[in-house]
């Protein structure tokens, strides 16, 4: 079976050595997407809603603007390597502060996954690689003539 690598412009640039997203038959697995801009790298003034003071202190933190942002990319990898939002069949979800961030992330997610409900696991991490506060990893089955 063979297997192509997706990289795309349109989504924030790869932290390491992997593609945005493998596709391997009809399935499309999705590297860890974040939060941050397109074309972007790890600096922290590219993650939405995201800024800090001269000291490295929070001066804005907007949680929903990240969730909306994290959402955004991954439509984008998924439309790049020739997928639908609606083909999602898994997310796993990566959260630093479950207690603060999941009703916001609950709700944000309803808006988008209200008619496309893959299987969702929504777990709680230590940090991130940078210093985002929400990552996905998802799952597609490309369907036929796509």
């Amino acid at each position: 079976m063979s297997s192509n690598k997706v990289n795309t412009n349109n989504a924030p640039k790869p932290m390491g050595l992997y593609p945005h997203a493998r596709r391997v038959g009809n399935l499309l697995f999705l590297s860890g997407v974040g939060p941050r801009a397109a074309g972007s790298g790890a600096e922290e003034a590219n993650i939405p809603g995201l800024k800090y003071d001269k000291n490295g202190n929070y001066e804005e933190f907007d949680f929903e603007a990240q969730c909306r942002s994290v959402f955004d990319n991954v439509k984008t990898i998924l439309e790049d390597a020739g997928a639908k939002w609606e083909d999602l069949v898994d997310v796993t979800t990566f959260l630093t502060d479950m207690k603060r961030d999941f009703k916001t992330y609950n709700k944000v997610y309803a808006e988008y996954f209200k008619d496309a409900q893959p299987c969702r696991t929504t777990v709680e991490v230590n940090a991130l690689p940078s210093p985002i506060t929400i990552e996905l990893k998802c799952i597609a089955v490309i369907q036929e003539g796509n």
